[in-house]
């Protein structure tokens, strides 16, 4: 696993004080009572800088790229480490630096890609008490919303890493003292009356101070973290269980979903604490659950980063305790689903994205994950229509076929699809990942604008334009299926055609230099592909090329995974079928594969 700065770095002079960007100095985190110093700390910020204080604290650049070697493909953020506009300011060398291009002859694909590019760009914008940008929600939401903000800005970090910050720290910063973290910021205020999580911020931060080696950052999200989950327990638990509750429709970010039928979609006095005495609330909600959980090994992954050993291994027991629970108070093992269950502790018999929450955060084990996949993920009633994942079962009676705009009853949401690669990839699904980002790309390609939601079995789209998680989702499902990736300390070579092309090329930024995969169908270059009925070519050839250096030929589709300096790791099976590849080396090696779907062949790095 990858490691900060061991635990006698972290004992140094950066960890006896902390420093606001104004120079002041704040108590570093101690050990124990995390929450009750991050309170503190907020506090004295709020003296300091206004409501929203900056709490960020850093190790100089050489001593944390010194303990780092294994992220060395990672991008650096070049002169935007020191500053008081830093994060999210408008630092030259920060807008200035490479980013990921595409090119493809299959015209398209790439005005689209370009229209996602500047789209993005365009909904770069400060919010409440949040002098920096942030990116927006868009469309029709006039903000950022804690549900999908911090992830929206994991996956823009490839085009601003300084952003990408931004939409973590805007909710860190503006972190009440008792814990709670906002549901939504908007322009002119921010929002209180729901939790409204789904991915839990802890984790999307850990990746992120992961990819970016950032201390300060990470000690502010483990600081922020501790404090969230304790006001989770100490105003979520009402029932005892040890699970995260419901109170209203709004806490899932499920509108319209009928697992609230009936119920309020917000809490009293806009009061997120309090809950409406209203129907059989609170739930004992299996996916707000899920959220603690996967917040939880977050908080376990920061600690041990941070040698705050003791503390990891209790985050990583209530990770446990939480997931158990979950289990116990949520899971039919007759239906091998997760369901709310009401007061009465009766289940909420609904199958919907709830069931896939708990896969985003990895509660079932492998094998229970195959028996779930097979009956009801995979299941072309339920939720694998032409156009996965739909909100509600296809074949639920609670399935509202009128499908109104902005409705978690029934369309197949962006959200959704953008977040099925934390799960499909973790369970080794790669090939129906695929199938499922082939499909949303078509879908994408079809709508004049980008919106939110699309009809499950024909794929027109709805509800709003310039949403960011539809322009997000343009740019990461061409990453994931014609470019290139960081993954970690690994960067993945995602080698096959766009349909309708003959060619194309990705490139993205590393610290060893510019990754270029250059593909082409074969006999490629004689003209130019003119529509996007056909399918890709069944011979194709990429180049890999790292730092101007090409490292191998593939011919085929497959994923090819290199570490960082460009040395062959494995070949994964991505396509839905078997596939003959061959690798070629500049030194004339040759290698032939009959890939399986899903299948993953480790590889000798040498030629």
């Amino acid at each position: 696993m990858r490691r900060f700065p061991s635990s006698a770095t972290l004992r140094g002079p950066a960890t006896r004080s902390m420093k606001t960007t104004t120079g002041a100095k704040l108590p570093a985190p101690a050990d124990s009572g995390v929450a009750e110093t991050f309170r503190r700390t907020s506090q004295a910020a709020e003296r300091e800088d206004g409501p929203a204080g900056r709490l960020y604290t850093r190790m100089t650049r050489r001593e944390f790229l010194g303990q780092s070697a294994a992220m060395a493909a990672l991008p650096v953020l070049e002169g935007s480490l020191g500053g008081r506009e830093y994060p999210g300011g408008d630092a030259p060398s920060r807008r200035e630096q490479a980013t990921p291009s595409f090119q493809t002859d299959f015209a398209p694909l790439q005005a689209k890609y370009d229209a996602a590019v500047e789209g993005l760009k365009k909904n770069r914008r400060p919010v409440f008490l949040r002098p920096s940008d942030v990116l927006i929600e868009g469309a029709t939401y006039a903000g950022i919303w804690l549900e999908s903000g911090p992830q929206e800005g994991l996956l823009y970090a490839p085009f601003d890493p300084a952003i990408a910050v931004s939409n973590h720290r805007v909710f860190f910063d503006l972190q009440r003292a008792d814990g709670y973290l906002p549901c939504c910021v908007r322009f002119d205020r921010m929002e209180s009356s729901q939790i409204q999580t789904v991915v839990p911020i802890a984790a999307t931060a850990l990746e992120l101070a992961e990819n970016l080696q950032d201390e300060g950052l990470l000690r502010l999200a483990y600081c922020a973290g501790s404090a969230w989950d304790d006001w989770l327990m100490r105003y979520r638990n009402t029932r005892g269980t040890g699970l995260c509750e419901a109170f209203c429709g709004f806490d899932t970010g499920e509108d319209k979903s009928a697992r609230f039928k009936g119920l309020p979609w917000k809490c009293p006095n806009d009061d997120a604490r309090v809950c409406p005495k209203v129907g059989k609330l609170p739930y004992l909600a299996p996916d707000l659950s899920a959220t603690v959980y996967g917040g939880r090994l977050a908080l376990a992954a920061m600690a041990r980063h941070l040698g705050k050993r003791n503390e990891a291994e209790q985050w990583q027991e209530k990770a446990e305790s939480i997931r158990r629970a979950i289990f116990k108070w949520c899971f039919d093992p007759e239906d091998a689903c997760f369901y709310d269950r009401d007061r009465d502790n009766h289940f909420v018999r609904v199958r919907c994205v709830e069931l896939l929450v708990t896969l985003g955060e990895h509660v079932p084990d492998r094998k229970l994950f195959e028996e779930i996949y097979g009956r009801h993920v995979r299941n072309p009633r339920e939720f694998w229509t032409p156009f996965p994942f739909p909100s509600v079962a296809a074949d639920d009676p609670a399935f509202d076929h009128s499908m109104p705009n902005d409705s978690w009853g029934g369309p197949s949401q962006v959200l959704t699809a953008l977040r099925a690669p934390r799960w499909v990839e973790y369970y080794g699904k790669c090939a129906d990942l695929t199938h499922v980002m082939r499909q949303w790309v078509k879908a994408t390609l079809a709508s004049p604008h980008f919106e939110q939601q699309v009809n499950p079995w024909t794929g027109q789209f709805s509800t709003g334009h310039a949403y960011s998680p539809g322009m997000l989702l343009l740019t990461d499902f061409v990453s994931r299926l014609y470019g290139a990736r960081q993954a970690g300390g690994e960067i993945e070579w995602n080698c096959r055609l766009p349909e309708g092309a003959t060619e194309s090329q990705f490139q993205m930024p590393t610290r060893q230099g510019m990754a270029e995969l250059a593909t082409r169908a074969a006999g490629a270059g004689a003209g130019r592909a003119r529509g996007g009925d056909a399918a890709p070519p069944s011979e194709t050839s990429s180049e890999l090329i790292l730092a101007g250096k090409k490292l191998l030929t593939l011919r085929g589709r497959a994923r090819v995974v290199t570490d960082a300096r460009g040395a062959v790791v494995r070949l994964v099976g991505t396509e839905p079928s078997q596939r003959k590849v061959s690798l070629e080396w500049p030194s004339g090696r040759l290698r032939e594969f009959s890939l399986r779907a899903d299948e993953t062949i480790r590889l000798n790095s040498t030629a």
